[in-house]
């Protein structure tokens, strides 16, 4: 499917240069209920574990009731943390937003993030990226560990749960520094409401393109002009399909910083946006406003009623969840399939 035959995608990144209060998430929410005046398909918020200010998740998961459809991404680096805790913890959170979850996996590569915790030493990107596609590997099984109706919750037996639709994860995998680990499960958390929530990988470096073909339902690409976005697509929706993967089920969005001081820059914004899309760049875009609390009204006051009237926009969301604003289809449970012989 080529980038232009659809309306593109459009999401924000909600990081401030000037963090607001260490602990309020008054500032995200305003602006993620911004967001969702724009119809954007969903938001990010970065973090590290050396940054200042709240942890993203966290943040979000506040934000979460206070929305009722924006798409909420918080990163949540896969190294020095547990698989199991990464994969609950953002079940969790698409269980709160009803479906609204996704996951920016990313990894921590500096020496001053591994003294935090004194366990390993800071690793190569390849070595990362590689740990980082087993833990959303194994991510995506715990989530599938509940069938879809797992919890019967009858009262008159006292059966919370049919045991018989739970299943077993046994996952071995290598860390970023060669020794293997493994994870077990089935989870503590239901199945969510997306059956996997999405999975969001920046594939701009070539360490971490292998992992976003591999396991990403969105991968974000900086770029500078159409042609090398465009080359990005081509690359991972050819990889994605090495994979076994559909490369249909990979969107691929140009990550662009903007900066809107003035209301005409809105409106180049929407041609900008425009051009890129008629040139094939991408399946939409992801904007990284240089000051949200001053960006993002003019995006969504002045950009996105331009992109409307081109019709590249929509006027509101087609449904509830993530999955639903980003066309992907809710995958089935593996395990379940296998249990009622509907897959191999």
């Amino acid at each position: 499917m080529t980038a232009h035959s659809r309306p593109p995608h459009l999401a924000v990144a909600l990081d401030t240069p000037g963090a607001p209060g260490p602990f309020d998430a008054a500032p995200y929410v305003r602006l993620a209920r911004l967001a969702e005046r724009g119809t954007l398909d969903f938001v990010t918020l970065g973090d590290t574990f050396t940054r200042p200010g709240p942890d993203a998740l966290a943040v979000l998961a506040r934000v979460a009731p206070h929305t009722a459809r924006v798409g909420l991404v918080p990163t949540v680096t896969t190294t020095h943390t547990e698989p199991f805790h990464v994969a609950t913890a953002v079940q969790t959170l698409d269980w709160v937003s009803r479906g609204r979850a996704g996951w920016q996996a990313d990894v921590s590569r500096t020496p001053a993030e591994a003294a935090l915790f004194g366990r390993r030493p800071a690793a190569p990107a390849g070595a990362l990226w590689r740990e980082a596609a087993d833990v959303a590997d194994v991510a995506g099984r715990l989530w599938d560990s509940w069938e879809d109706d797992a919890e019967i919750r009858d009262a008159a037996t006292g059966r919370f749960i049919d045991r018989d639709k739970l299943h077993h994860v046994d996952f071995r995998g290598t860390s970023s520094t060669g020794e293997p680990f493994s994870v077990r499960g089935p989870s503590i958390v239901p199945r969510p409401p997306q059956g996997r929530p999405v999975i969001v990988v920046d594939a701009t470096e070539d360490a971490a393109r292998e992992t976003a073909a591999a396991r990403a339902d969105v991968a974000l690409v900086r770029a500078e002009d159409p042609d090398t976005a465009h080359a990005a697509r081509t690359e991972l929706r050819a990889r994605a399909q090495e994979l076994g993967r559909d490369p249909d089920h990979l969107r691929v969005l140009v990550s662009l910083p903007v900066e809107l001081p003035a209301a005409g820059d809105a409106a180049g914004l929407a041609d900008l946006l425009t051009d890129w899309h008629a040139a094939e760049a991408a399946d939409g875009f992801h904007l990284r406003p240089a000051d949200p609390e001053r960006d993002l009204g003019r995006l969504v006051d002045g950009t996105v009623p331009a992109l409307r009237r081109r019709g590249l926009l929509r006027r509101a969301y087609p449904g509830t969840t993530l999955r639903d604003h980003l066309g992907l289809a809710r995958p089935a449970g593996r395990y379940a399939a296998v249990r009622t012989g509907e897959a191999s």
